[in-house]
């Protein structure tokens, strides 16, 4: 077991249906908006049961079956958005206490109830998240904090529920953590000397590897 710096845990776990509305005269398709649920959910290599996304070219699969977010970050998005914002708000399935983007690392595995997840990439902001919360700036606002959560990939099937342990179980092949890569897809700071190394990693999402090859050829 390799420890966290503080206990980590499932605050809540989030489902969401896929539900259509309208904003600057264009309509939306997103099951973004997710609400916590009670009792154990069953994690498969597709996502948690009974949640859904409505599309599959952008969301979910295999390298995006799961994702999370801070607990940790809600209070700064409330006052940044002006309105409360608590867990599923972002279309996370998972909101986490003590998994922060900067102590974790690509390729990290966590046993989170009886499943084993690993990391896989950053979360990137779209135009769908924009419309959900009716801010055409939350895509800049979003890829400006540096809080973009964690995308999973399910190594082993389990259950989750609220309340259950996040353990990281084993540390990923290279030294990368989520927040770093984050700042190199968005632009926000120089791709490091080893970025053949972190394109290399097997445990690395292919969109994000794409992503950076792009950037490394502009």
């Amino acid at each position: 077991m390799v420890t966290l710096p503080g206990p980590a845990e499932v605050v809540a776990v989030n489902v969401g249906r896929i539900e259509e509305f309208a904003w600057r005269e264009k309509t939306f398709r997103t099951a973004m908006g997710k609400r916590p649920v009670d009792g154990r959910r069953r994690v498969h290599t597709l996502g948690v049961e009974g949640d859904v996304q409505a599309n599959r070219q952008v969301h979910g699969g295999v390298d995006k079956a799961v994702y999370g977010y801070a607990a940790e970050h809600y209070p700064y998005w409330s006052e940044t958005l002006d309105k409360p914002v608590g867990p599923g708000a972002f279309g996370e399935n998972l909101s986490t206490r003590g998994l922060l983007e900067d102590e974790v690392r690509i390729g990290d595995r966590f046993r989170v109830g009886t499943a084993v997840l690993e990391v896989s990439e950053p979360r990137q902001p779209c135009l769908t998240f924009a419309a959900f919360h009716r801010r055409s700036d939350l895509p800049k606002i979003f890829g400006a904090a540096g809080r973009p959560g964690i995308y999973f990939r399910v190594v082993e099937e389990g259950a989750v529920t609220a309340g259950d342990a996040v353990e990281r179980i084993a540390r990923g092949e290279g030294p990368w953590t989520v927040r770093q890569v984050y700042e190199w897809i968005m632009g926000r700071a120089p791709l490091p000397d080893d970025l053949d190394d972190l394109l290399a990693l097997p445990a690395l999402a292919e969109s994000t590897r794409r992503g950076l090859e792009t950037r490394r050829r502009a």
